[in-house]
């Protein structure tokens, strides 16, 4: 990956205003992430009707407007963003990599493929190594072993990611390489993370949405790739039943937010988020992807309310206590600008 190594990389993001606006925006990520998820739920691989509501089931079962490991998974990742310490420090991955694997032991009711298998090859493999080695060995074993390790279970928890360096693009694209590394091991993941986190970052300091705002961050024999990805889904050129692979989730989502552009604030973030569901397949994961996203431009203030009161999950939060998770984030890390 073209992502400056440590020795090269600025060790310290620019400084930001945390305005009103920013903060909102931040909240608002987490919050429109964890409702789609809820919204996909009841619909994963399963008929989708003209009107998605909350209603629960799906793999889990899940209680109505409960959210899924999309959301969980994330969850684990800002606990540790909002702590304060930065998402690059080996520590910080240890952390994460230690709640990944107690959500996979007291939390997770539901789990991709993927994920399962390398967070239980990390397991497998003891206290010989810490929890990111293992995990990051685990993930390469897997990726070794099989054509189909660039699945979506990394580019669906992203979110956290994007708001943790609000004031560096390329802090953002480091980060979103090594989270997303921690169980998928394959260059179109990065890639995949590294494109929607920078996007989301764009969205939470700027308002605006450009997914390829972060095309310099990948190297250069994949831009055409991702040019050429992303218009097609812009021209609904997309394969709606293959986005459990990266590549055509992050299609799937962004034609979604495409297709909203003309609508803005409250309309914007329920239509694109309904239209993501209507996709079908992984349901839960597009919605989650798209939610994100639209929830950094438009912020908390555009939830739906009704959803944004009724969504909850593990571990035993409500929407507001995530967004709450969101804007800790954000006032942690600004304190904590330093890459250690």
């Amino acid at each position: 990956m073209s992502i400056p190594q440590p020795s090269e990389q600025p060790r310290q993001a620019l400084p930001i205003a945390v305005t009103d606006e920013i903060i909102d925006r931040a909240r608002g990520c987490l919050l429109a992430a964890a409702c789609g998820d809820a919204l996909g739920v009841p619909y994963e691989f399963a008929a989708v009707p003209e009107n998605p509501e909350m209603i629960g089931g799906g793999l889990g079962p899940y209680a109505p407007a409960e959210w899924s490991d999309d959301t969980q998974m994330s969850v684990c990742i800002a606990q540790v963003a909002a702590s304060g310490i930065s998402l690059l420090t080996p520590a910080a991955e240890d952390r994460v990599g230690e709640k990944f694997l107690g959500w996979l032991q007291d939390g997770a009711t539901d789990v991709g493929t993927q994920t399962r298998a390398v967070l239980t090859r990390a397991t497998e493999l003891g206290r010989r190594n810490d929890v990111s080695d293992r995990l990051h060995q685990a993930a390469r074993e897997y990726s070794e072993d099989t054509d189909r390790a660039a699945g979506n279970g990394a580019l669906m928890r992203t979110a956290p990611v994007g708001i943790a360096y609000l004031g560096s693009r390329e802090l953002t694209a480091q980060a979103a390489q090594e989270i997303a590394r921690l169980t998928h091991w394959d260059r179109l993941v990065d890639e995949s993370c590294i494109l929607w986190s920078e996007a989301i970052r764009v969205a939470v300091t700027t308002g605006q949405i450009d997914i390829r705002s972060g095309f310099d961050l990948i190297i250069p024999e994949s831009r055409d790739y991702w040019a050429k990805a992303l218009d097609d889904a812009e021209s609904g050129n997309i394969i709606p039943h293959r986005n459990g692979f990266t590549v055509v989730a992050l299609q799937c989502a962004w034609s979604t937010v495409w297709s909203v552009r003309n609508l803005a604030g409250e309309e914007a973030v329920r239509e694109g988020i309904i239209q993501a569901v209507r996709l079908g397949s992984d349901t839960d994961t597009i919605a989650t992807v798209a939610g994100a996203l639209l929830g950094a431009a438009y912020g908390e203030s555009a939830v739906p309310a009704q959803w944004a009161n009724d969504v909850h999950g593990w571990p035993g939060l409500t929407g507001k206590q995530l967004a709450d998770l969101a804007e800790q984030t954000v006032r942690a890390q600004g304190r904590t600008l330093v890459a250690e």
